[in-house]
């Protein structure tokens, strides 16, 4: 049983193009199917009520009656702690990112010891780099537990996996105590961490948008890009305050270890909420396909949808909010003090904008939030970066908050419009390895790239053009997802994931390479 909304056809605005129409225009009729109120459900979708209490995590039938306030009030209680379980694990990792960068000096003398301190510098960063060349592992694999034994199974032993190797590099005896067994256990344990990243962000994504209520699926997955933004500033706000209230030989002799052990902590208050967190009956899948091998097989394009809806957000943070301020201090000449105030703040921004845009998402749909977002981005990088050039305090300040403004609506909206066009029962292995492919090679050597343009263009403005092409590339991607699809849930107002059935014939008969 479906239940209609009571509103009117809307009339079509122009668009530039009639490949674009259905970016301005939300129009039931042209999938052949009315607009309906539903929840998300692994196997399909499931019409509800207006209200919708959940007191043990089962969706309701949509024929029972609706309790009112009192189950009201427990339903929203529910959603709140599915975005704190959703959320807690990816601050926790990007924490973990931040404090790592932030000690990386104090990191090298301990565990790669050598008269040249750059040189234990750039053995400590190929020790964090080894963690991103395992995220595209991670990603298999707990896409793969995910798909087939279920999101929280997958959510609690990412969490676990981070928070354990964490833990032990803060205890961890230096190179001087037991040799280069030192530096081994910290690649070690970063390669696990980066197993846990590869796992966690997308897998904790499907979760917010897979179990929020109609209308709020937007608002729900934008928490996961948000706290991953919040973990940062958490990293850098504990670097700052040790590093102010510790003498440098403190600092390096064990004032690092304070952040990676406080870690544990956060740890275990996220694998607790999440130990208890509603699972999701599995997806039917009437073949028996492995989600691996259906993911590989017969959804190779959905992950490079995936790619290319993520990856101007991938360039887009680690351009702006990772090396931007070593930007300002080499090419802009600008203390650095300074500049990790600007970055700082704008962080702050962005933690503060991303829901807000989230819930203006769930009105309007994430698709046009996507979609003018990465137009922005082709539009307005070299611009803002003009600005940025510029040598004043707030020149530099604006251009960054330009990049926030454009940044905040893409990422609060991504998260609701990846789950929606993606097949139910390899949905999360889908994800997981298109996402964690792009940011691994693309995402996280945009500041070494953008490092090396710069120096052999002699071009101070080049890294803006790195944006454009993420952008443009997003663009292309989300424009023809919106113009060939065959049914509304990019467009919708309130997407709902797409079934089996239905997506298998989207892709078979339109062509979207």
């Amino acid at each position: 049983m479906t239940i209609p909304h009571n509103q009117p056809k809307r009339s079509p605005i122009p668009a530039l193009t009639l490949g674009f129409r259905s970016i301005f225009v939300y129009d039931s009729q042209r999938s052949g199917h009315s607009t309906t109120s539903t929840i998300s459900h692994p196997t399909g979708r499931v019409a509800a009520p207006e209200i919708r209490p959940i007191s043990n995590g089962n969706r309701m039938n949509p024929t029972d009656t609706p309790e009112p306030a009192a189950s009201y009030a427990e339903f929203e209680s529910h959603h709140k702690r599915l975005i704190v379980a959703g959320t807690i694990g990816n601050v926790l990792e990007w924490y973990d990112f931040a404090v790592y960068g932030f000690f990386a000096h104090e990191i090298g003398q301990v565990f790669f010891p050598s008269k040249d301190p750059v040189t234990s510098l750039i053995a400590a960063f190929g020790a964090f780099a080894a963690g991103f060349l395992m995220r595209p592992v991670g990603a298999v694999v707990f896409g793969h537990i995910a798909d087939s034994r279920g999101r929280r199974l997958a959510m609690t032993l990412s969490v676990l996996l981070m928070a354990f190797p964490t833990f032990v590099i803060g205890i961890l005896p230096g190179y001087a105590t037991i040799g280069p067994a030192a530096s081994v256990l910290l690649v070690l344990m970063r390669m696990l961490q980066g197993m846990s990243v590869g796992g966690e962000f997308s897998t904790s994504l499907l979760y917010l948008v897979e179990h929020a209520p109609p209308g709020k699926k937007s608002f729900a997955g934008s928490w996961g890009p948000a706290g991953a933004t919040g973990g940062t500033l958490a990293g850098s706000a504990v670097g700052m305050i040790l590093n102010h209230a510790l003498t440098p030989e403190q600092v390096a002799a064990w004032g690092w270890r304070v952040p990676m052990i406080m870690g544990l902590a956060v740890g275990l208050a996220g694998l607790a909420i999440r130990n208890h967190l509603p699972e999701e009956p599995a997806a039917e899948d009437p073949d028996q396909t492995p989600p691996l091998k259906a993911a590989f097989v017969h959804h190779w394009r959905d992950m490079l949808h995936v790619s290319g809806i993520i990856v101007m957000g991938s360039v887009g943070f680690y351009l702006v909010f990772v090396y931007l301020t070593t930007y300002l201090t080499l090419n802009v000449r600008m203390p650095l003090a300074d500049a990790l105030e600007i970055n700082t703040f704008s962080m702050i921004c962005l933690v503060l904008a991303i829901p807000f845009f989230g819930h203006l998402a769930d009105r309007v749909g994430p698709g046009r939030i996507v979609f003018w977002a990465s137009l922005a981005g082709v539009v307005f990088s070299y611009p803002l970066f003009w600005l940025i050039h510029h040598p004043n305090y707030w020149l530099d300040l604006a251009g960054e908050l330009g990049f926030v403004a454009i940044l905040a609506p893409y990422q609060a909206a991504y998260p609701s419009l990846v789950v929606s066009v993606l097949p139910a029962r390899a949905r999360c292995t889908v994800l997981s390895v298109g996402f964690n492919v792009c940011v691994g090679l693309i995402g996280g050597t945009t500041p070494m790239a953008a490092s090396y343009l710069v120096a052999k263009s002699r071009e101070d403005l080049a890294p803006a053009f790195f944006l454009i092409a993420a952008s443009a590339i997003t663009f292309a991607t989300v424009a023809r997802l919106m113009r060939r699809s065959n049914t509304n849930a990019i467009d919708s107002k309130s997407p709902e994931p797409i079934p089996d059935d239905v997506d298998h014939a989207r892709t078979e008969s339109v062509d979207f390479i």
